[in-house]
């Protein structure tokens, strides 16, 4: 990641802060950046092996392109 995209993620995260409890990114274990997608993956899996949730995915801009959440429905 360049400085563009670190100054993208530090306002990504700032501003979902600042939404309180139950913001996109509360929870996340690991932050990814996709280069092909230019999007931010808030990961909750722990221990990065098999996870029941989906991620969280954020573009540069702080757009939710996949509010993420359980892999299967109840």
């Amino acid at each position: 990641m360049g400085r563009h995209e670190l100054e993208a993620l530090v306002s990504i995260i700032q501003a979902q802060l600042a939404q309180g409890p139950g913001n996109a990114v509360a929870g996340t274990w690991t932050i990814s950046f996709d280069r092909e997608r230019q999007a931010f993956v808030f990961d909750r899996c722990e221990f990065g092996a098999y996870c029941e949730e989906r991620p969280t995915v954020l573009s540069l801009s702080g757009e939710v392109l996949d509010p993420g959440g359980p892999v299967l429905a109840d």
